[in-house]
């Protein structure tokens, strides 16, 4: 625990739990995510369930910053990894599958994405983006056993617990679906990472409060909060120029991660706290491209109202 703060998963001036102290305790070491694209879709892109994709994701499936899809999986991580060791030379690695929905295919092409990377001694976990509909038990029986040689974590976009916003959303399934999904993670040894975007159209503060309260009820291990990006060449970039929106300001959006960290049990992992959305491509709001920023200014006011993630937290 540092210095004057109360909060005891922390090295530092950190009041949550971030990502980097677990990967540190974890570890021992350095470790970084390596970004891929293995080229999968969405069964809301295909017409499986839906046809566009959910309407704030861009023709990259949310893999802006994954690899070069002219190149094949393992150049993508090559090429990454070496960026990265550049400046952690004895960083260990986790292979991202990141853009799209990567367990959207059958069991045999997951297994040669997958395989080669569980053979690699140099990366420590495999961490796998997906959706709750695309987990069939076969699949989860296969990532099961990978979790005896390396952690295995599976990213889960829930984004809301309302299901009238994933319809607005086009998200493509409820959250009974997801939450059917959650339990059967919970029987296996994957470590389960939730996402959640705050400011979605026509939410509340309260709704956005009572989604992280769900998720503090639930089998977690950690979660990602984003604030949502309007990009351009999305759906959502029409429906906001159409018709515009209310958009979280800096200082609102503060004040709810703040409340939602609070309400979370101090245990769960924080991955991310705030987004990084393309420059050249985001449209609103701007303040998100100073992430130092955000990320700064959120250390300080919690040591100001001197609270921490989970001092709200109940398990009742």
């Amino acid at each position: 625990m540092a210095y004057n703060n109360p909060f005891p998963y922390s090295d530092d001036n950190k009041r949550y739990h971030t990502w980097n102290y677990y990967l540190k305790h974890r570890y021992h070491q350095k470790v970084f995510k390596v970004p891929l694209n293995a080229n999968f879709s969405c069964p809301n892109r295909d017409g499986t369930c839906g046809q566009g994709g959910c309407t704030f994701c861009g023709s990259l499936g949310s893999g802006e910053y994954a690899g070069n899809l002219q190149d094949d999986l393992m150049k993508q991580f090559m090429d990454r990894q070496q960026m990265m060791l550049r400046k952690w030379p004895n960083g260990g690695s986790i292979a991202y599958f990141q853009a799209y929905t990567n367990t959207y295919a059958p069991l045999h092409e997951l297994k040669h994405c997958f395989q080669p990377f569980m053979e690699r001694k140099d990366v420590l976990a495999l961490s796998i983006a997906t959706r709750a509909d695309c987990l069939e038990d076969d699949k989860l029986a296969y990532l099961h056993s990978l979790c005896k040689e390396k952690d295995i974590w599976i990213e889960l976009g829930l984004q809301s617990i309302y299901d009238q916003t994933a319809q607005h959303c086009n998200r493509g399934h409820t959250y009974a679906q997801f939450l059917d999904c959650l339990q059967r993670l919970a029987k296996t040894d994957i470590k389960v990472a939730v996402h959640l975007i705050n400011s979605l159209p026509y939410e509340t503060t309260d709704m956005m409060l009572e989604s992280a309260k769900a998720l503090a009820t639930l089998p977690i291990h950690a979660l990602k909060l984003h604030m949502l990006h309007i990009m351009q060449d999305t759906q959502m970039a029409t429906e906001y120029e159409n018709q515009p929106f209310p958009l979280l300001s800096l200082e609102d959006y503060i004040d709810i991660v703040i409340r939602q960290l609070e309400v979370l049990p101090p245990e769960m992992i924080i991955q991310r706290l705030t987004g990084d959305g393309v420059k050249e491509l985001l449209i609103a709001p701007t303040w998100t491209l100073h992430k130092v920023n955000v990320l700064n200014t959120i250390d300080k006011e919690m040591k100001r109202r001197n609270t921490w993630q989970g001092r709200l937290y109940s398990k009742s």
